[in-house]
Parts: structure tokens; C-alpha cells; sequence
């Protein structure tokens, strides 16, 4: 679900919403990690339960609440989170800070594959507790095509009642974990962070283990890119309650296990501590939490492409809005990627024991990308270095080890993650690097030169009329400059003459939401360029943004709309306008080094998921015309021609 709060300061419903959209991935935790953990047939002892326990408990202390909850939620760009967010604050955009951010979103792209997988299979593995023989793979796959297919209406209307569906998740996961609490209160003691040492430095294997405990953070990450949604305050209220939930259950599970020793195979310790009267309503509204949560990742990558789209790090791909609920985004790629590797996943590993291997790796890339982000970051917010340092070199440690020992699950199923991850930054890398190295060689011309060419050609009868309007697409920041590829078209590829002409500049800015513009007149009547400022969680709706501006410019008398035809103004048509959109090509008649060769063989693969430049901008196909001109490089001839 993509619904943003229209509460952004603390309220009940704002808490209720806020449980619906932001914690479904970390509120489903406690249906796989302790049987990541004690499962496979381990032997169940006081160490390895009470070492889980005290490494979960700190796990989401130091990683949940203090980096996530009290740091990163600081870091916001005017209420937006996430690693893109993150991004677009650091002014410095080196290529540095552009190829963490690539791998960063890349994983966490990935992980929004694993996610629906593990937690819905996870729940509806909890049949078999009545019929061993239940057909968990088919269920899954039917959740998953109805789940996939209600996306292209969008799910404003029963995103209504994901927040009271959560909120009796975990009430649920409190109570029921607070009955066996009770029963064994000493499982308490593993607060001591003294146990999560004894595990790690004593028990055969223990270090390993921190690839299944690092299951219970997962989320955090996307708790971090739904700030935007809620706001800070919402989600830190509901996040003491949501936590308070996951460690009663944890705990809970923990004296569970304790009490019945070692797991039967295929026994689910979530499962094991609900009441026999109470099995059938936890397992469905497990599965209710479950789509919940894969509905709230599912939402997260369509705003994560989005985002990327806007900040030019990931092809344009095409992008609607299925409902009036303000920021709520539906892209058909990322739905179709999305239902077939889910599906996938679910056809190939079976069973969640085996998604447990596949889990875990991405995020913990993204969480590593989001934690060199912030320090740099909160160096340039001039926070104190020393501050900033054990920060850096704190969670490094911390992320460190997590990716130590998930590296273990690679060749069990955790190469599939990387390997998709491996995929979304190529695309990333070749889009955003191939136009910066295109970009390299786009040459501007001053205007002033052509202000009485543009005078004289919108004059010059000889000279057939392509529009009354001619507008096109500029990429210079300054109204003075404009690329030498629109002043080829204009003047030498073919003469193009109109009355008027419009240079439309795009800028995408940092403020998520920003929406405005601004005109210049450079010749009055005749040359007129307008700077359209659009945040990055705007859709750029370029031709319905400019008839707008029009509207405007007609009701301030700047302009007339009338048709400029004789035979048609006694009637008051409106006039005509033409859209010029130009491709810039790289001949082969020059010499690249070997990295901006292959670099540009990226951009090209890229470009395979790219939808036209007139769809992205939401332009009249039918009244647009694209050109293509050629990439000019200055390099000197090794050897020039001999006329003989």
C-alpha cells in the first residue's frame, strides 16, 4: 500500500496507519526467525536460546531503534526518507556517493523479491500443523496472482483496514508470547548483553548464527523510505508499542523452546506457542499480516523506481496513478518483475526453511550503503567528527559481521539475491553513467549569437512554416544557454521556422514535492523558455504542466492562443504547437577508451526497459516530432586523407 497520512502529526489514526504501512515487513519477523534459528533438527540448550534472545534484543536496539528510529529519521528531505531521499540531500552527488547509492536501492530491490516469498509461505505453512499434506506452494502462487492483479487498480480502499488488522497482529504477538513469558520468566536474563557474547564467542557455529538473527531487522530499512508516509513522530509511537510486541512474542518463542527442546521437523515455534482453540485465527490472520506486509514492499519498490526515475538513476519506465490518494504509484515493470520472480522463489526453494538461506544478504548491503550515506551526511551537517566516526565505525562493525555471516548462506541461496541485485545495478550503472558520459560531450551555445537569427527565420516566408509553436526539450540550466544540438535543428538540419518558439527546461530538484515554474522571455513573443521545477516524488506530466503555464500567460495577456492562420482566426480556433524532441547518437567515427566503451554497452542494455522520451513526459505522440543528431567528439585524426 502507498497511502500517505493525511495526519502527519501524532494522532491516533496517524499510529493506526502507521502500523498498516511501515512495520508489516518487520512485524512478520516472528514467523521465521527463531525457526531459522533453532530449526534443521538443532539441539535446543540454555546458550543458544538465551544467546538468540540477547542478540535479537540488542539487534533491534542498536540497529532498529537507535540507528533507524533516533538517527536516520533526522535525516529527512522535507518529511522524505530512504536511501534515495539520502541521496538527493548530499549536495556532493561525486560518483562515489551515486555508486553506493546504486547498490543500496539495487539490494533493496532485490530483497522486495525474497520479502512477499518468505513471509507469506512462512504463514501458510501453518496448515500443515492440521493436514501435513496442505499444498502450501499453490496457495501461495493463487495469493500471489490475486495479490499482483488487484495492483493496477490500486489498493486505497482496503489499505483502510491494513493499520486494525496489524494492530491485532500484535496483540496477538504480545499476548501469546507473554502467556509462556510468564510460564518462564528467567529467559529474561537475556537482556545481559553478556549472553549475545557467550553465543557468539562460545557456542560451535555461533557467529554464523547472526545470519538467521539479522532476519528480525529486515525491515528497518523500509521503515527508514516510509518516513514520508507517516511522518517521524507516528512511527516512533507506534514503533515502542510494535517492539514491545516482537520481543514479548520473541521471548516467548524463546521459553517455548526451552520448555519442548529440540524441533520436530517442520515445526514452526511461532506456531507452537498458540493455543490449539486459537490455531485457525492465527494462521489466518498471519496470512492477513503476511499480504499486508508484501503489500507494503511491493508499494515500496514502485516508490523506490519512482524516486530512481526522477533522480535519473534508473531508465524512465512507465508510471500511473491508479487513485486519487495522493502519492500512491502504480509502474506495470516493476509489478510484472515483481509476480514473476516471487513466484519464482516460492516454485524453486519450496519452503520458507530454504528462502531463510536466500534472506538476509541484500538488505544487509543496503543497510551497510545507508550507514556510509548518513555519516557522510551528518559530516556535512557539521556534526562532530568524533561523533561521526563512532557512528561510521560502530555500525560498520555491527553491518560488518551481519554480512560476514550471511555471506555463509550464498552458495544455500543467497548468490539468488545477489544476483538479482546484480542485475538492478547494472541497469542503474549503464543509465546514470552512460548519460553522464553522453553528457560529457553535449556542448551549449550562448543565445545572444542567435537573437536575430531567430528574428529573421520566424519572419522568413521562404522558409515553410513546421509550427506556429515550436516547443522543445532543453536540458541547459541557464536561460542564456542552450544546447548546440537544438540550434543544429533549428537552423542547419533543416530550417524550421515558427512565430514562436518554446525552450522547456525539466529540472528535478531535491524538495520531494515541489512544484512550479518559471518564465523567461529571451526575444518577447518570440523565444520564450520556461523552467518547470519538479520534485523527485512528482510526476513530470510535462504537456498537462504546460498547458497550465499557457492558461496562465494567456489570462496575464503575455501571450495570445488564437490560431495565427487567417482563415481560421475569424473563427477562433486555437493555435497549433509541435513538440521537438532530440536524441543524441555516438557515430563510430570515434575512439573511446575501453570503460567508456563498455559503459555505453550498459547504457544500451539499460535502455531496454526504457519507454520513449514523449511517454515519459506524458507529450502528444501524434504531435511530436524526434530527431536524432549525432554526438560530435573533438579527437584528432591519426592520419588525414591525401587528394591525389
Amino acid at each position: 500500500m502507498e497511502k500517505h497520512c493525511d495526519i502527519q502529526k501524532l494522532t491516533t489514526a496517524g499510529i493506526l496507519v502507521t502500523c498498516g504501512i511501515v512495520f508489516g515487513d518487520l512485524g512478520t519477523s516472528p514467523l521465521y526467525v527463531m525457526k531459522a534459528i533453532a530449526g534443521r533438527g538443532v539441539e535446543i540448550t540454555e546458550l543458544l536460546i538465551l544467546g538468540s534472545l540477547s542478540c535479537i534484543f540488542w539487534t533491534l536496539t542498536l540497529q532498529t531503534t537507535t540507528k533507524y528510529i533516533i538517527i536516520a529519521l533526522r535525516a529527512d528531505n522535507n518529511g522524505e526518507g530512504g536511501i534515495l531521499s539520502l541521496f538527493a540531500l548530499i549536495r556532493k552527488k561525486s560518483s562515489w556517493v551515486a555508486l553506493l547509492t546504486m547498490v543500496g536501492a539495487a539490494a533493496l530491490l532485490a530483497d522486495g523479491i525474497i520479502t512477499p516469498a518468505i513471509t507469506v509461505t512462512s504463514s501458510v505453512e501453518g496448515l500443515r500443523m492440521f493436514n501435513p499434506n496442505t499444498p502450501v506452494v499453490p496457495i501461495v502462487l493463487i495469493i500471489f496472482a490475486v495479490m499482483f492483479f488487484i495492483q493496477h487498480f490500486g489498493t486505497a480502499k482496503i489499505g483502510s483496514y491494513f493499520g486494525p488488522v496489524m494492530v491485532l497482529w500484535f496483540g496477538l504477538l504480545g499476548i501469546i508470547g507473554l502467556v509462556h513469558l510468564v510460564e518462564m520468566p528467567s529467559v529474561l536474563k537475556a537482556v545481559n548483553p553478556v549472553y549475545a557474547v557467550k553465543l557468539l564467542s562460545q557456542y560451535p557455529g555461533g557467529f554464523i548464527l547472526l545470519g538467521a538473527i539479522f532476519l528480525c531487522t529486515t525491515g528497518a530499512e523500509a521503515l527508514y523510505a516510509d518516513l514520508g508516509h507517516c511522518g517521524r513522530d507516528n512511527i516512533r509511537t507506534a514503533w515502542a508499542m510494535v517492539k514491545t510486541s516482537l520481543l514479548l512474542n520473541y521471548f516467548g518463542q524463546g521459553a517455548w523452546l526451552l520448555t519442548n527442546g529440540t524441533l520436530e521437523p517442520g515445526v514452526n515455534p511461532f506456531f507452537g506457542i498458540i493455543p490449539k482453540w486459537l490455531l485457525v485465527p492465527g494462521i489466518l490472520l498471519a496470512t492477513a499480516a503476511s499480504v499486508i506486509a508484501s503489500q507494503a514492499i511491493i508499494s515500496g519498490s514502485y516508490t523506490i523506481v519512482k524516486e530512481a526515475i526522477s533522480l535519473n538513476l534508473w531508465p524512465k519506465v512507465k508510471v500511473q496513478n491508479p487513485t486519487y490518494v495522493r502519492g500512491q504509484v502504480y509502474i506495470p515493470f516493476v509489478n510484472g518483475y515483481l509476480c514473476i520472480t516471487c513466484s519464482l522463489v516460492v516454485i524453486f526453494f519450496q519452503n520458507s526453511a530454504n528462502m531463510e538461506a536466500a534472506y538476509g544478504l541484500a538488505i544487509t548491503i543496503t543497510e551497510i550503503m545507508t550507514t556510509l550515506l548518513l555519516a557522510y551526511y551528518l559530516f556535512l551537517k557539521k556534526i562532530d567528527k568524533r561523533l561521526v566516526a563512532v557512528f561510521l565505525l560502530g555500525y560498520l562493525v555491527i553491518e560488518g559481521s551481519f554480512l560476514i555471516a550471511n555471506i555463509h548462506k550464498f552458495s544455500e541461496g543467497g548468490w539468488f539475491t545477489v544476483l538479482v541485485a546484480s542485475c538492478f545495478f547494472i541497469i542503474m550503472y549503464g543509465w546514470y553513467f552512460g548519460r553522464r558520459l553522453k553528457n560529457k560531450y553535449v556542448t551549449y551555445t550562448n543565445l545572444a549569437k542567435y537573437i536575430e537569427p531567430f528574428k529573421d527565420l520566424s519572419k522568413d516566408k521562404s522558409v515553410p512554416r513546421t509550427a506556429t509553436n515550436l516547443v522543445y526539450i532543453v536540458n541547459a540550466g541557464k536561460p542564456e544557454l542552450v544546447e548546440s544540438k537544438v540550434i543544429y535543428s533549428i537552423f542547419h538540419k533543416q530550417p524550421k521556422r515558427a512565430d514562436t518558439y518554446w525552450f522547456l527546461h525539466v529540472n528535478g530538484v531535491d524538495e520531494p514535492n515541489k512544484l512550479e515554474y518559471h518564465v523567461t522571455q529571451i526575444i518577447p513573443g518570440v523565444l520564450i523558455r520556461v523552467d518547470f521545477n519538479i520534485g523527485f516524488k512528482v510526476e513530470p506530466k510535462i504537456n498537462l504542466y504546460f498547458k497550465e503555464v499557457l492558461e496562465d500567460m494567456v489570462n496575464s495577456g503575455e501571450i495570445k492562443l488564437t490560431s495565427s492562420y487567417d482563415s481560421l482566426r475569424k473563427h477562433d480556433l486555437p493555435t497549433d504547437f509541435k513538440y521537438i524532441l532530440i536524441d543524441r547518437v555516438m557515430t563510430r567515427d570515434y575512439t573511446l577508451s575501453t570503460i567508456e566503451s563498455f559503459t555505453l554497452i550498459l547504457h544500451w542494455v539499460s535502455r531496454l526497459v526504457c519507454i520513449p522520451e514523449v511517454k515519459a513526459l506524458h507529450l502528444d505522440s501524434s504531435n511530436t516530432i524526434e530527431e536524432q543528431v549525432p554526438i560530435i567528439i573533438k579527437q584528432p585524426a591519426s592520419r588525414r586523407i591525401r587528394r591525389v
